[in-house]
């Protein structure tokens, strides 16, 4: 990847959470809506959002995200929100027991996936996840260079 270029992430997409793959291994997904302010839609519109180091817990019986950074919109100067504040995951009440049920399990956690409109509202894609050890890192980064070195190999022998 060139120095300077951001990577795009899918189309229809706000932001991707590309490291939840690697550090994870993804085990079930769940759509959610998010309740928001005002200037974080106009930012989450402007693609000024970071999933990264986000993560969602389950307190009293509400689906909460933590850490994920929204950019203040720098149009909305006195009511603008705070970036990386707790917002409410909106869920339906079943999907929440379940997601209780779920987490209650030693090593499981809820990571965001990916974010994006539907229609006009956005949405968040939360998954079940397992941490992963360092040995199922390095074997995916191997599979990964490996499949490269086949994918030039027969590069050249076309």
């Amino acid at each position: 990847m060139a120095k300077g270029k951001k990577r795009k992430a899918a189309p229809g997409d706000i932001a991707t959470n590309r490291q939840a793959s690697f550090r994870y291994n993804l085990l079930d997904k769940w759509e959610a809506g998010l309740q928001l302010q005002g200037s974080e839609v106009k930012s989450l519109r402007d693609g000024k959002v970071q999933l990264k180091d986000a993560y969602a817990t389950v307190d009293d019986g509400e689906v909460w995200l933590h850490n994920m950074h929204i950019a203040p919109y720098p149009a909305a100067s006195r009511e603008n929100h705070e970036p990386e504040r707790t917002r409410k995951l909106l869920l339906h009440r079943g999907e929440i027991e379940r997601l209780i049920g779920k987490t209650a399990e030693k090593g499981l956690t809820l990571v965001p996936t990916r974010l994006y409109f539907k229609g006009r509202n956005a949405k968040v894609e939360i998954a079940l996840a397992r941490g992963k050890d360092v040995g199922d890192k390095r074997r995916a980064i191997k599979e990964r260079e490996q499949k490269r070195e086949i994918e030039r190999a027969l590069a050249e022998r076309h």
